[in-house]
């Protein structure tokens, strides 16, 4: 029987991911004609890339070993389908040679590069032997098979420090740690090696120079099976936390025109040492004069967006001619620059607790209109869950301008017209972040969200008046909806009175401040006092889920979202947390035992840190919990005696579990 060729055109394409990607490769295949067939777990059986498929295929259990990584599932279900072709997306499947083998062992056509390319460029130690010999500048380093403490001691003493201890395997800042002294070597090396383990299956580490003050710097190439081979220009990726990218942009504003020639021809070079065919991306780090490689990432990356909107090229588009056999739409020369993009990713995680992710059901989610320039990524909805079990990212917002100061004003209000309620999200982090002087002026290093975090995360500014107006307006819109559809009464109609005025009294709270806030409505104008203050107020809610509220003779446009006695309100001053203090009691305010170690999360125990009856310091090490496939440190919340562990290594809790109780010093 005659082995179906490698590349060749389909009609049925499956997706072996979820979320933003699964919905952004099932948006292109559909425009391209093709059918798509989706895969989902047993927490994404409502998802939103299951319902925008023709076909959705349950894998199994929650757990990605137990469906999104499970390949002999992933095969079935394309045959159950009928699916001629699998696209991986990216993270879980899509640098792995193994599926993109047994793809081809099923007569499966895999959208990305052969097997045997993903082996030669997928391992960072590898792909730097094969760089090496290309002529591609790289960063000193040890790259070897011996994986012993003792030589990964040696080396890093060669080398010298600060050293950078990275997964040979996968990416995504896992299994990545900076040591800046010898004695700080042992514990990076096992926590690394365990992060790798559990990420990528594979703890192979490799150990490099680091380099102080790095920026980070990409090229996105794609080959086609015929030999030909593209740059799309670079994308600068320097903004980041845990050695995660948080903004994204292209082009470098570090780089001029010569340097971005240099660094696309290396790229190129590197790209071609293995003939690659499909999209791919060659990432640098920079120390504001050279570059040198770090890895090749075998797939389509999170930030490719940037590139398309600079270039006019549709990437995934691109991936399924490749994969089709047909050469690339576009020479070299016929690809433009085009203004500027910056990308933003939105994260279910919270960085006033050192970006702790956020699990929960999502109960409200407004973006603003995708018009002009503005490009919206996501792969969830209301009332969707965020799990424990994958990555935190819930969706990119992507702005486009002629200059990078036009982009940024823009990605800024994007930011601003966010609304994400039920989880924990760092909108806000990244509202300050784009817009902080620095970032304007390009004056930063990927240690720059470190440095500034503080003034990243400070909180909100003093509710004024116009917050407090704007929660009577959210509760009494919230109240107006749930009437919508009772029997129709003149009662429910705004400020109507047959005779006389009425008053009605709120009482809002948040921490140890509190306002009374009287609204008085009825015949004539509505007023609302505060303090001494009597103001002129009216207020309608608009089709688009937003207030229109009158204060003073000013309006505004302003959001409010009622979650029982929770208020989230935007206005133009910021968002607000407040409490809508029951005016008929019942307000109890849970409290916690500060001298017990709780998991803030699902997640399973993988380092015990110290032992019964240790003194501790404030900030002391307790236990690491792996989280959303990151390790989270718990730490002693003040000076005391660890009194007692209650877990142990390998233990799978669950959100708010006792982990360990501490006796304060006297």
């Amino acid at each position: 029987m005659t082995k179906p060729a490698l590349y060749r055109r389909f009609r049925t394409l499956l997706i072996a991911n979820r979320g933003e990607i699964a919905c952004r490769v099932i948006r292109t295949a559909r425009a391209m004609g093709l059918r798509t067939v989706a895969v989902y777990s047993e927490a994404d059986a409502g998802a939103q890339h299951v319902s925008e498929a023709d076909d959705a295929v349950l894998l199994g259990a929650a757990k990605a070993a137990d469906s999104y990584l499970n390949i002999a599932r992933i095969i079935e279900a394309a045959k159950q389908t009928g699916a001629e072709a699998v696209h991986p997306g990216y993270g879980f499947l899509s640098e792995s040679a193994e599926f993109a083998q047994a793809c081809a062992d099923a007569g499966l056509v895999f959208v990305g590069p052969t097997p045997e390319m993903i082996t030669a460029m997928g391992s960072k130690s590898g792909s730097k032997a094969l760089m090496e010999k290309a002529g591609v500048p790289l960063v000193p380093g040890y790259h070897g098979a011996a994986q012993d403490d003792a030589t990964l001691a040696g080396a890093a003493d060669k080398i010298g420090f600060p050293v950078l201890v990275k997964a040979s395997a996968g990416g995504g800042g896992r299994g990545m740690r900076v040591v800046r002294k010898a004695e700080e070597l042992s514990d990076a090396i096992a926590s690394a090696k365990r992060e790798a383990k559990a990420a990528f299956g594979d703890d192979t580490l490799l150990i490099e120079k680091y380099v102080d003050n790095p920026r980070h710097i990409e090229v996105q190439i794609v080959g086609d099976s015929h030999g030909n081979l593209v740059s799309l220009f670079e994308r600068e990726c320097t903004l980041q936390r845990r050695h995660q990218k948080v903004i994204e942009e292209a082009p470098s504003p570090t780089l001029d025109s010569a340097g971005r020639e240099k660094v696309c021809e290396a790229a190129r070079r590197a790209a071609g040492a293995v003939n690659y065919v499909g999209a791919g991306t060659i990432e640098f780090v920079s120390d504001g004069k050279d570059v040198f490689f770090i890895e090749m990432n075998t797939r389509l990356q999170v930030e490719h967006p940037v590139t398309e909107l600079i270039t006019g090229v549709d990437l995934v588009e691109w991936q399924l001619r490749v994969a089709f056999g047909e050469t690339l739409p576009m020479t070299q020369d016929q690809i433009k620059l085009n203004g500027h993009a910056i990308e933003a990713r939105v994260y279910a995680e919270n960085p006033d607790k050192n970006f702790m992710p956020s699990v929960g059901r999502i109960s409200a989610w407004r973006m603003p209109h995708q018009i002009g320039g503005l490009r919206i990524d996501s792969g969830y909805r209301a009332g969707d869950l965020v799990s424990p079990n994958y990555d935190a990212m819930l969706a990119k917002i992507i702005t486009w301008a002629p200059t990078r100061a036009t982009a940024i004003d823009a990605l800024g209000r994007a930011l601003d017209e966010t609304d994400i309620r039920g989880i924990v999200t760092n909108t806000a982090f990244l509202s300050k972040l784009v817009t902080h002087p620095d970032v304007r002026e390009n004056n930063v290093t990927t240690g720059f969200i470190e440095r500034e975090l503080a003034a990243l995360t400070t909180s909100d500014g003093a509710v004024g008046d116009l917050e407090l107006a704007a929660a009577v307006a959210a509760i009494i819109a919230s109240e107006q909806a749930a009437e919508r559809g009772k029997p129709r009464s003149p009662w429910q109609t705004a400020g109507w009175m047959p005779v006389g005025r009425r008053s009605r009294l709120f009482r809002f709270k948040r921490g140890q401040e509190e306002w009374p806030v009287t609204l008085r409505y009825g015949s004539g104008a509505s007023l609302i006092t505060i303090g001494d203050r009597d103001l002129a107020y009216s207020a309608g809610s608009t089709s688009d889920g937003g207030i229109d509220l009158a204060l003073d003779g000013v309006r505004s446009r302003i959001t409010g979202i009622v979650e029982g006695h929770e208020l989230y309100v935007r206005t133009r001053n910021g968002r607000f947390d407040l409490h809508w203090v029951d005016p008929f009691g019942g307000d109890d305010e849970e409290t916690t035992g500060e001298d017990k170690i709780v998991a803030p999360l699902p997640g399973t125990v993988v380092a015990l840190l110290a032992e019964e009856g240790a003194t501790l310091e404030k900030g002391a090490a307790i236990l690491t919990l792996e989280v959303m496939k990151m390790e989270q440190t718990l730490r002693a919340p003040f000076a005391g005696v660890l009194k007692q562990i209650k877990c142990k290594v390998g233990d799978v809790v669950g959100e708010g579990t006792e982990l360990a109780e501490i006796e304060p010093s006297a």
